[in-house]
């Protein structure tokens, strides 16, 4: 084992000497196993406690540990718990766009370290990894599903099983951007199943999903149900993103 990671560290230490790493926003020339310059670095906003038990949303101060938000306390979401690497900010959009629609995804490295550190215990809770899936239109069209790629690379990383297939979008619906919360909720009526090869996974165990961006919840909440009809113990969600919009 010791020549084996000896050599391994030497094919690194001789891909950098060719292919130097650089910063994943702008390109410069970075120090190995670091994704941000430090120019970039302060415009990722990562979040972290305080934040709602439930949801994740960040809070301004400390209201406890099981604090929860307006929304969570009012209408309880329908997963578990859900955390977020990031707030979604002109840096975050821009890598999450750039991986989604321009094929940056070399980026999944990055992307897989943050989400595991934002799983934290729901990533070791976890019986399985599983993401939100896309209609095949939308897949034939895009080519890959992101928050597929996402869920592979955070199970590799942190040694967990998954199953990238075990949802299913059975009904192509209209892009979510723009609607509000309602609407999105009835776009996605009846959109989402568990596939029928992969239904005996479900009962049981603790399921985490992957998503990109969490921006009102309808999309991860609309998977939830459909696992725990299936028979889940738990659904958790973790998000690469997360949407905060500004309180008065």
């Amino acid at each position: 084992m010791e020549m084996r990671a000896f050599l391994a560290e030497a094919g690194r230490q001789a891909l950098d000497a060719v292919l130097p790493p650089r910063c994943i926003a702008c390109g410069v020339i970075v120090g190995a196993g670091t994704a941000l310059c430090s120019d970039c670095w302060p415009g990722l906003d990562l979040i972290t406690a305080p934040q709602c038990a439930r949801c994740g949303l960040p809070f301004d101060f400390d209201m406890g540990a099981d604090a929860l938000c307006g929304g969570c306390a009012a209408s309880p979401p329908a997963f578990d718990r859900a955390r977020a690497a990031l707030r979604y900010n002109d840096l975050s959009a821009r890598l999450i766009v750039g991986f989604k629609r321009a094929d940056r995804t070399h980026l999944l490295p990055a992307f897989a370290r943050w989400l595991q550190r934002a799983a934290g215990p729901l990533l070791e809770e976890a019986d399985l990894i599983a993401c939100v899936p896309l209609h095949r239109r939308r897949l034939i069209a895009r080519r890959y599903n992101q928050s597929a790629m996402l869920a592979q690379s955070l199970a590799r990383l942190a040694g967990r099983p998954v199953a990238v297939d075990l949802l299913a979008r059975v009904r192509a619906t209209p892009s979510q951007g723009g609607l509000n919360r309602n609407q999105r909720f009835d776009n996605l009526r009846g959109a989402i199943a568990v596939r029928a090869h992969r239904a005996a996974l479900v009962p049981g165990r603790r399921v985490l999903l992957i998503d990109d961006v969490f921006t009102t919840g309808a999309t991860v909440e609309a998977c939830a149900r459909v696992l725990y009809r299936a028979g889940a113990a738990d659904v958790d969600v973790v998000t690469l993103a997360r949407v905060v919009r500004a309180t008065t």
